[in-house]
């Protein structure tokens, strides 16, 4: 299945228009999945995005991972940073952004998000296999874990933990989607390659404890 959230039909104000922050209440589309895991969709959060999309891209220390794969070692394909609770993120936005979706999901999360991830996808050669986000200490509990999309559009797919059908959901810039429930016990996610794609960047906010 695709979920067709689009960028640019969402994304209209040229470079240099200030980025604009919509509303979270009423917007917000849940599918509900198996296991008692959801997904939140929130298409065109953020409008006015080309200029922190190339903000973060240049100002951003991101680094490069490598992975133990079998006899070698090999690079992990996107680049990565890390901004852990009480770091000052890389830009104010990403913190306004943070503060909206804590008190929009207080009642579900009341430890709110503290964390955030991001990851660059240089282009349609790099991914991200299938995986969940480890919970540390509280691992019986469900948790939330929200991102940001801001580039290129590229398809964020949801599999049952174990194997199944997968969901595929495309999102442009400045679309919002939000895992919670059960979703990172029981589901794996992944951003699969995309021959011809352009950059694009995940913005990930967590709550303490989710790396």
């Amino acid at each position: 299945m695709s979920i067709g959230i689009q960028d640019s039909l969402f994304d209209t104000p040229a470079t240099g228009a200030a980025p604009t922050v919509h509303p979270l209440d009423g917007a917000i589309t849940r599918r509900h999945l198996p296991a008692d895991a959801w997904v939140d969709l929130r298409p065109g959060w953020l409008t006015g995005t080309a200029d922190l999309f190339d903000h973060l891209q240049r100002s951003v220390p991101w680094r490069a991972e490598r992975v133990r794969m079998y006899e070698s070692t090999v690079p992990v394909p996107r680049l990565m940073a890390g901004y852990p609770a009480g770091a000052r993120l890389p830009d104010p936005l990403l913190a306004t952004l943070r503060a909206d979706l804590t008190a929009h999901y207080r009642p579900t999360l009341p430890e709110g998000f503290v964390s955030a991830g991001l990851c660059l996808y240089r282009d349609g050669n790099d991914s991200v296999a299938w995986h969940g986000d480890r919970i540390g200490r509280g691992a019986y509990r469900d948790t939330l874990v929200a991102i940001v999309s801001l580039g290129a559009p590229r398809v964020l797919a949801l599999r049952p933990r174990g194997g199944g059908a997968a969901l595929r959901f495309t999102l442009g810039s400045g679309d919002l989607l939000v895992m919670g429930g059960s979703c990172q016990r029981t589901w794996d996610h992944a951003v699969p390659k995309a021959p011809g794609a352009g950059p694009r960047m995940s913005v990930q906010f967590r709550p303490p404890g989710v790396l």
